[in-house]
């Protein structure tokens, strides 16, 4: 036989997991949305301005997990703009156009934005 035996009360353990599993440690996530957006649009290679203006984000809770998705809606014959910046891509006629890493580098002060300020939430709960 195992027993256990406590004394005191675990009131704050009990607020702190109710904190960082309920919804309001992620009210954030739309002002982080925006900045992501704004960052891809200021970042985005400028030609039309057509991708640079098309990035949106959306938040989505699956399976109890919050996520921040952003998307671009720049699509040409099925192809979407954004992505073959990204990465590159070939020419009508047998060419290769280099692609360039902006989108890394935008988003990395955003994700490292909401990282702070998520573990700074759990950590004052």
């Amino acid at each position: 036989m195992i027993g256990i035996e406590s004394r005191g009360s675990f009131s704050k353990t009990a607020r702190f997991l109710s904190y960082i599993t309920g919804d309001r440690l992620f009210n954030d996530l739309n002002r982080y949305g925006k900045d992501g957006v704004e960052a891809l649009r200021k970042a985005t290679p400028y030609d039309t301005g057509d991708t640079a203006n098309s990035w949106d984000y959306k938040i989505v809770r699956r399976n109890g997990k919050w996520h921040v998705e952003w998307f671009n809606t720049n699509i040409n014959d099925g192809v979407n703009i954004a992505v073959i910046l990204q990465y590159g891509h070939a020419t009508m006629t047998g060419g290769y156009v280099e692609g360039i890493d902006y989108i890394n580098p935008a988003m990395k002060p955003i994700f490292e934005a909401l990282s702070n300020n998520v573990w700074k939430k759990v950590n004052d709960a």
